[in-house]
């Protein structure tokens, strides 16, 4: 795998991972929570041997992305993600690429497209449903028995855990968001390294807190907060993959989106694949992207 390769923003300096620089479009693959731009491998190669340019930057918090400022707020709050998404397209000069992402990374790529909405050709989300931000929100019981994590790591014991042994702590998370047995411990041990940025814990711990209303957010992130709640529709083509058997956001959980999306929308369950399709699935998921691509050359 190639180095990476780091580009300056106002806020940060992000790492990110290339294939096929001189490819005729471009695709931003983002990674989620707890993961790192390496879980894109293979659907990253087969997006470059079918001619794209690949991006998989690391989010703010994990691998080698540092703050600037050592006084700016480790704020992981949803808007934040979106905001360094923009940032690192202006900064590449990419023009309206093709946005991919899982879980915290399909967040960041849809907040980016309701700030900016032409800025994506296409947008393909993983694991998640859109428009589920709202603190106040209706949670099925069992989805809030999923959310346990979410909960534990807003109490005083739940931040040790996160500061003091993030590796058992996100483990866990693999393994039961899954079916058994779909990773190795040289995948996890690669994801985990990323979980050793000085800010990791911090960040994980805001965004959490911050998505229920337990903690206030940035204030330089206080319009563009405003902007996404209620979430906006967005007129960007977008695809939503959800694995059949996701543990963490069930599928329903991405079920009755349609009416969020104007410029045409998708949605594919994947029977037998957890949390992690990219993982779990890579070909199926790099199929349904380029097909999807196909279908919906440009946002409209």
């Amino acid at each position: 795998m190639a180095p990476y390769t780091t580009i300056r923003t106002p806020r940060l300096d992000i790492a990110y991972l290339e294939w096929n620089p001189a490819g005729a479009r471009t695709a931003v693959l983002l990674h989620g929570w707890p993961d790192s731009p390496e879980s894109w491998h293979t659907v990253a190669q087969r997006l470059a041997a079918e001619g794209y340019r690949v991006l998989c930057p690391a989010l703010r918090g994990f691998g080698a992305t540092r703050f600037l400022d050592p006084a700016t707020p480790r704020s992981g709050e949803l808007a934040a993600l979106g905001r360094d998404l923009l940032d690192f397209i202006a900064a590449l000069g990419l023009a309206r690429p093709l946005l991919v992402g899982h879980d915290w990374g399909a967040r960041a790529a849809s907040n980016a497209c309701g700030l900016q909405p032409d800025v994506a050709a296409q947008l393909v989300l993983l694991s998640i449903g859109y428009g589920t931000n709202d603190p106040s929100q209706t949670l099925a019981l069992e989805q809030a028995r999923n959310y346990w994590y979410h909960w534990f790591m807003a109490t005083p014991r739940g931040a040790d855990t996160v500061r003091d042994d993030a590796q058992a702590f996100t483990r866990y998370m693999w393994d039961t968001w899954s079916p058994a047995g779909w990773y190795t411990e040289a995948e996890f041990a690669q994801a985990a390294h990323a979980f050793d940025n000085p800010d990791w814990a911090a960040v994980v711990l805001h965004s959490y807190r911050h998505r229920w209303g337990f903690v206030a957010g940035d204030p330089a992130y206080a319009d563009d907060n405003a902007r996404l709640t209620p979430a906006p529709q967005l007129a960007v083509p977008t695809l939503v993959l959800h694995g059949g058997a996701d543990t963490c956001n069930l599928p329903a959980t991405s079920e009755g989106r349609a009416h969020y999306f104007t410029g045409g929308f998708e949605r594919r369950v994947l029977d037998g694949v957890g949390h992690f399709p990219q993982r779990e699935a890579p070909q199926a998921v790099a199929d349904a992207i380029l097909k999807f691509c196909a279908t919906w050359p440009a946002a409209r």
